[in-house]
């Protein structure tokens, strides 16, 4: 069967992938069914989970970077993969050994027409980062720090193989068992064989850096690297150097003050709110090795190989879900879900309305205390696992984003609250969001609307937020709300 669908040359490489994930996907079976095909679910303990959640790590860094990129997917998929495996997936990142200099020497020397030394001075031969497609080096350029970034020798052939021959494992599988999860594979896979091709395409990431210098030129919270085009090649890349302090790493500069880990996800929340809703392209890679912070304290920005366009019907079905889910409207929620291709084929209407219920309660309980809300979304994301949720195209990487946010808040704030976070954020955006989404020419009574309700989020915040904070706290932000309200009617 694999010499019909798999050149024979890489039925060697097939066997490998399979060695490795084979007996994991066998013990995972045994968790249902003692015996595979009957039997009580064997009996499996934290610690077990764990230890085993450490071997898939192992094995996918054992098959290189085509699956170290995956994995950096999939670490943020919560609807596919349960704790402590999501966890562990996360750790992959940047875990990739550096290709020896000799061979990114060869690389600078093909694509500057000359040794890079007559080129750039200083050139390191460290990498000060290795990555699963590129490596980048310190340099200088014309008096300028730089970085050369370089595309790893031969991964476009390596990417190409093992995407082609994953797909034809998964595609086995779904065959025999269509499964949700099975399907949500899939759609990460075929995702990912998309957009990683244009990733290894380095003259596109330069257009987009350059094209995202642009769009925030006037953000002064924010900083780019500049791009040298006249040395960037297909597979080079030289940027502007920045110095920072991964956006993971600052605990010492919270402690001190230097960083406020509140304006931090502020900045956060509004620059991806920006490209996901308003500009409709997005920095879709957003792990803590891209995000670091300068000694301003603004956020910088790297890495824009993979870089998504939304087709503006999906960010006003995306926009029209959120503004459900402000109303507390479930029904309205469970349409948007279904509008984005988010729900299971064959799911209920009114098992979706049911979730998202069971959501909209946790979210705007008046009840809640902080300590309760978190135990409740640990329970959640644990569930979540079991849910009829399918997460396609953007949405993948808008999960990433959202995960990502929710984590740094979480880091340096024990009370963090998102909706507190993006309430005051959205409040400012409004207009231009607004103004994105409906064009100038929408239907004034529309835009009334919906600036109405996003005016509300504020109120509905307050409610959420009332019991965890200091009376003084609550008074000043009722008074902040009142005072936006009023100028919004």
């Amino acid at each position: 069967m694999a010499g019909r669908e798999v050149p024979w040359r890489e039925v060697p490489r097939l066997g490998l992938i399979l060695w490795r994930i084979v007996p994991v996907v066998m013990s995972l079976l045994r968790d249902r069914k003692r015996w595979l095909w009957f039997g009580a679910p064997a009996v499996r303990s934290k610690r077990f989970h764990e230890r085993r959640a450490t071997v898939i790590v192992r094995d996918l860094a054992a098959l290189g970077p085509t699956f170290v990129k995956l994995a950096q997917i999939f670490a943020s998929r919560a609807d596919l993969i349960p704790e402590p495996y999501l966890q562990a997936l996360s750790t992959l990142t940047d875990r990739v050994p550096p290709v020896p200099w000799d061979d990114i020497e060869r690389t600078l020397t093909h694509a500057w027409g000359t040794h890079p030394d007559a080129v750039v001075q200083a050139l390191n031969r460290a990498p000060i980062a290795a990555g699963s497609l590129g490596q980048v080096y310190r340099a200088r350029f014309e008096g300028r720090d730089v970085v050369v970034k370089v595309l790893r020798p031969g991964v476009e052939a390596v990417v190409n193989r093992d995407v082609r021959l994953s797909r034809f494992i998964v595609n086995r599988v779904y065959a025999r068992w269509p499964h949700v999860h099975v399907m949500g594979f899939r759609v990460v896979l075929d995702e990912f064989d998309h957009h990683v091709r244009e990733e290894m395409d380095f003259e596109r990431e330069a257009m987009h850096c350059l094209r995202m210098r642009e769009r925030f030129a006037d953000e002064q919270r924010l900083r780019i690297p500049d791009v040298e085009t006249s040395l960037t090649r297909r597979d080079v890349l030289v940027l502007e150097y920045i110095e920072g302090t991964r956006i993971d790493r600052l605990d010492p500069q919270i402690a001190q003050g230097l960083v406020r880990a509140e304006a931090l996800t502020e900045i956060l929340i509004e620059t991806y709110a920006r490209m996901m809703l308003r500009d409709g392209v997005f920095h879709a890679d957003p792990h803590p090795g891209n995000l670091l912070v300068d000694t301003r304290g603004r956020l910088v920005l790297l890495d824009f190989g993979m870089v998504i366009e939304v087709p503006v019907a999906t960010r006003k079905a995306l926009f029209e879900t959120i503004i459900a889910a402000i109303r507390r409207d479930a029904a309205g929620t469970a349409n948007g879900f279904y509008a984005l291709g988010m729900v299971a084929p064959g799911t209920p209407p009114e098992t979706m309305t049911a979730l998202v219920d069971a959501l909209l309660d946790i979210a705007y309980s008046e009840t809640a205390t902080i300590e309760r809300a978190r135990v409740v979304a640990d329970r959640v994301m644990r569930e979540l696992f079991n849910w009829p949720i399918v997460l396609p195209g953007e949405l993948v990487y808008f999960a990433r984003t959202a995960a990502l946010i929710e984590g740094v808040g979480a880091r340096y704030d024990r009370r963090f609250n998102s909706i507190r976070v993006a309430s005051p954020v959205i409040m400012r955006m409004r207009n231009e969001l607004i103004a994105a989404l409906l064009g100038e020419n929408g239907r004034r009574e529309t835009v009334v609307n919906w600036a109405a309700t996003l005016g509300a989020l504020a109120g509905t915040a307050y409610t959420v937020v009332k019991r965890w904070w200091p009376f003084e706290s609550r008074e000043i932000h009722n008074q902040s709300v009142a005072t936006a309200l009023k100028t919004e009617s």
